[in-house]
Order: C-alpha cells, then structure tokens, then sequence
C-alpha cells in the first residue's frame, strides 16, 4: 500500500469587519458659528464607548428624509443591515467631521456649512433641539504625527471643522500657515492653536472659482523641508493643487495629505477621496 500525501486545508477567507450600527443621538444644542456654519450638539446613551475621534477624522451621518417626521434606521440582520420599510423613507447619509467629543458627559459637536442646496444643508437650516439623528463611526485614515514641527494647510469652508481638529492638536512646537478660501469675510472664525499660527483668509473671486485662491497660495509657498502638506477642498482644486506640489515642485508623495471633500456637481461626494489616482 503506497502512502497518500497529506492534502493541505483550503486557505480560509476572513470574514469581513462588521461594522458597528449607527447610534442614534439628540440635538441638545444649535449656534451659529457664523452665518453659513452652524454648531449641533448631540448626545445619547448609544454614544456611550464612542472613540475619540483622532484629527480630520469622519463620520456618517444620518438624517431623516425630505418631508418625513422621524428617522428609520436598517435593522442589523445576521449578514448585516436590512432595510425593510418604503424606499422613500430611507435616511440621508452624509459625511462630516467629528468637532468634539466629550465623553464625560456623552457630547458630540458636529459643524454644517449650509450651502443652499441638498438635503443636509436644509436639514441643518432647520434644525431644533430634540430633533434625532445617527452617527456612525469615527473613520479615516489620516496618522498624526506629532513629531512634525512645520505645517501647510489650504481648505476651503466644507474642511474648516477638520482644521480644527488638527489645529487643536498640534503642540507649541510646531507651526502652521494656514490657508482657507470662503466666499466672504463673514465666513472667517476663530481658529486658536497652542502651535505658531498664520492664518491667511482668501475671499473666492466669483461664485464657481473653487480652488483657484487656494492655488495661487500653493504656488506662492515657500516650503521647507520637513514640511507637512495638509490640503481639502473641492476635489478637481484639490488634484490641481496636489499635481503642482509633486510634479512641478517635485515635492514627495509622502510629504501630502490631500482630501476632495466634494466635487462640483455631484452630490455626496465619496469620503475616501484622496486624489492619489
């Protein structure tokens, strides 16, 4: 009798991540930041466990439909979720920064620019206290190294909340010029940081010039070595932008971070757009 060779076991797929259900929170609180960007506060027991959500972080967020009085989630089914109720109804989804989060008190601040049209924007125009909404997440995959000593930042009023953040953490030994193109100077707020800051605020030169501000600080800059390249904005300025930095100043790939928060013309634009095509 001849001996037969041991088979090997088939290779085994993993399952994919399942991802957490959204959590469904409260507006406890509503301000104006400035006239196109308004503050929600929501909080929720759901919010309890929420991770901290590192700098230019994302969310989902979920909001009712047009017309309807009250926010249905998908049911979390065995093969994940399942919607089982009238198309019409289905929520909203966006996505948005994570401001702040206070896990004390289970208080998540997340900042709309109410640009005139979409679903959000008239979401956030009308907006109350005790209105319910969900969030999933916090995701992205932006690494923050803390390390870095000097930065250059270009965003336009959709990136202004993810600014934010990054400027809440950089220390006081770095420093950041910072660049950020809104349609007027009733748009400009306060962005305080512990690092040395400069920021520089450009006023659009017509309604549809997205970027072009933005564009002529890239190629004024004058980059160090070491520099950091943090840029998000419309997403065809932001490509230009990164274009320029990499192939006519022959900066490193490394050296950026890009993000097309949206696109002209197209609605809910993909959160993981990072121009690198």
């Amino acid at each position: 009798m001849t001996d037969t060779p041991a088979q090997e076991a088939p290779p085994t797929t993993p399952s994919p991540r399942r991802r957490k259900p959204p959590r469904r929170v409260t507006v406890t609180a509503v301000s104006k930041i400035a006239p196109r960007l308004i503050s929600v506060e929501v909080t929720g027991e759901e919010l309890d466990g929420f991770a901290e959500a590192a700098p230019t972080a994302h969310l989902k967020v979920m909001l009712p439909p047009p017309g309807a009085d009250r926010l249905l989630l998908p049911e979390q089914g065995p093969e994940g979720p399942v919607w089982s109720h009238d198309e019409s109804l289905r929520p909203v989804m966006r996505t948005y920064t994570p401001r702040r989060y206070d896990p004390a008190t289970k208080t998540l601040e997340i900042q709309f620019v109410l640009h005139g049209v979409g679903p959000a924007s008239a979401w956030a125009e009308r907006v109350a206290v005790g209105d319910e909404i969900a969030v999933a997440g916090p995701g992205g995959r932006f690494a923050f190294d803390p390390a870095v000593e000097r930065w250059w930042l270009a965003a336009d009023e959709s990136a202004l909340p993810a600014v934010g953040t990054l400027l809440d953490v950089l220390p006081e030994t770095a420093s950041a010029e910072v660049h950020i193109e809104v349609e007027g100077p009733d748009d400009e707020i306060e962005l305080p940081s512990a690092a040395k800051t400069t920021v520089t605020w450009h006023h659009r030169r017509s309604a549809t010039a997205f970027g072009a501000e933005l564009a002529d600080a890239a190629r004024s800059a004058d980059i160090a070595d070491g520099t950091r390249i943090w840029v998000a904005c419309e997403a065809a300025a932001m490509r230009g932008i990164r274009r320029y930095f990499t192939r006519e100043r022959g900066l490193p790939a490394s050296s950026l971070v890009t993000r097309g928060y949206w696109r002209a013309g197209e609605a809910n634009h993909p959160d993981h757009d990072y121009g690198e095509d």
